[in-house]
C-alpha cells in the first residue's frame, strides 16, 4: 500500500520557502514571487500574446497530439528534444526575459531557455513524469511559476512510492533542483471544478547551449 503525504490545497502549507519533498532531493517552494497585480498582468500578457500550439509527442510508436498547448524559448533558436519530438525555440521577448531574470535572482540559479505549458482548465493535466531529458545535464535545476488557477502539483518518489503534493498558487514559484529528478516524478492532475487556465512556466538550463 503506498504510504501518502498529502498537503491539503495550501490549508497546512509551511511558510515559504520550504523544501516540499521529504527526502532525496529538494522541490523547494518560494510561495508568490508576483503579488496579485502582478501576477494578473503577467497572466493577461501569456493567454494574449504568446502562439501557443498543441504539444505534439512520440509514445510507444505512436504520434500523440496534447490537449495543453506549450511554447518554448531561450537565449537563442535552439533544439529541445523530448518525448520523440524536437522543438526549436523562440528567443525570448522582453517581458519573459524581465521574468526569467527575476526568477534567476530568486532561485540563485541560471536559465537559457523556458518550456511554456498553458492549461485550458481543469479538464487538461499531466501524467507522471520526470524531466530527465540528456539535455538538461544530470542534477538539472528547473523553476516552476505558475499564474492563474491554483492546481494540484504531485510527487511520487520513484523507489518506495511515497507521494507529496504542493497547491501552487498564482504567481508562485517551485523550484526543482539536485536528485529530485532522479528520485522523483511529478504530475498535475486533472482536477474537473477547476474551469480557469493556468500558464506554467519551466526554466532550463540547456547544456552545452
Amino acid at each position: 500500500m503506498e504510504k501518502q503525504y498529502q498537503l491539503d490545497l495550501g490549508l497546512h502549507q509551511n511558510d515559504p520557502p520550504y523544501n516540499v519533498l521529504p527526502h532525496d532531493g529538494e522541490a523547494i517552494y518560494f510561495g508568490t514571487l508576483f503579488d496579485a497585480r502582478q501576477a494578473d498582468s503577467h497572466l493577461h500578457y501569456l493567454l494574449q500574446d504568446i502562439e501557443w500550439k498543441h504539444d505534439e509527442a512520440c509514445i510507444f510508436g505512436r504520434h500523440i497530439i496534447t490537449a495543453r498547448k506549450v511554447a518554448w524559448f531561450g537565449d537563442r533558436n535552439f533544439d529541445y528534444t523530448y518525448s520523440g519530438r524536437t522543438r526549436t525555440a523562440h528567443e525570448w521577448t522582453s517581458e519573459l526575459r524581465a521574468m526569467k531574470d527575476l526568477v534567476e535572482e530568486r532561485a540563485g540559479a541560471r536559465y537559457n531557455s523556458c518550456l511554456l505549458n498553458l492549461y485550458a482548465d481543469g479538464d487538461q493535466g499531466m501524467g507522471w513524469h520526470h524531466d530527465d531529458e540528456k539535455g538538461l545535464g544530470p542534477n538539472s535545476n528547473i523553476a516552476s511559476v505558475s499564474f492563474g488557477a491554483v492546481r494540484r502539483f504531485d510527487f511520487r518518489h520513484k523507489e518506495n512510492r511515497e507521494k507529496v503534493s504542493v497547491a501552487l498558487e498564482h504567481g508562485s514559484l517551485l523550484v526543482m533542483r539536485g536528485t529530485t529528478q532522479a528520485r522523483w516524478q511529478h504530475q498535475i492532475p486533472k482536477a474537473k471544478k477547476i474551469t480557469e487556465p493556468r500558464v506554467n512556466l519551466t526554466f532550463r538550463l540547456m547544456v552545452g547551449q
